[in-house]
């Protein structure tokens, strides 16, 4: 099998995700993660693994997404990387709650939201916590849940009429609740 420069082999993996090909898209990924591991670059590697991961998850394999993104949050940990760290963090835990493991699915994302808090990474940290918010919910606590919501919804830069809304009930809520 002949060897292709692994910026190919990226190129490819993107151009499959874009193209919703996730399938596709998670086996360039996996080959690009493989030759990055053998050239000894584990940093890229990590990061290739995590796009699988991605891909994996859209492709509805959580189970495979989270096998592909274990260990790469301290891969990135090891080398100081807080950004990337906590957005595998986030992998992980979107797999977790995939798979119904709810519980595992909080623990990454509150570890995902302090490292993204840290590193002041508010787009990212909305989307964390909009996560955590619904699966507080399903878990029925509801003042985690209105909690998260309302930090997720204080550092949007730009809302939607319907989450202009919100904020303000949630505002009145915790207004009543004296917090």
């Amino acid at each position: 099998m002949e060897i292709q420069p692994v910026t190919e082999l990226i190129e490819k993996a993107k151009s499959a995700y874009e193209a919703e090909d996730y399938e596709v898209a998670a086996q360039w990924y996996e080959r690009a993660a493989s030759q990055y591991s053998q050239q000894g670059d584990g940093l890229n590697a990590a990061e290739m693994a995590n796009n699988r991961s991605v891909s994996l998850l859209r492709n509805s394999n959580p189970a495979a997404a989270l096998q592909s993104s274990l260990g790469t949050d301290q891969v990135f940990a090891q080398s100081g990387d807080n950004r990337r760290q906590a957005m595998a963090l986030g992998n992980q835990a979107a797999a977790y709650e995939a798979l119904h493991k709810t519980e595992d699915a909080i623990r990454l994302y509150q570890q995902s939201n302090e490292l993204l808090k840290q590193i002041n990474e508010p787009s990212l940290r909305v989307f964390v916590l909009q996560s955590l918010s619904g699966l507080y919910l399903r878990k029925r606590h509801y003042l985690n849940a209105m909690a998260a919501m309302q930090a997720a919804l204080d550092i949007k830069p730009h809302l939607s009429l319907r989450e202009r809304i919100l904020k303000k009930l949630l505002q009145i809520v915790f207004g009543m609740l004296g917090h």
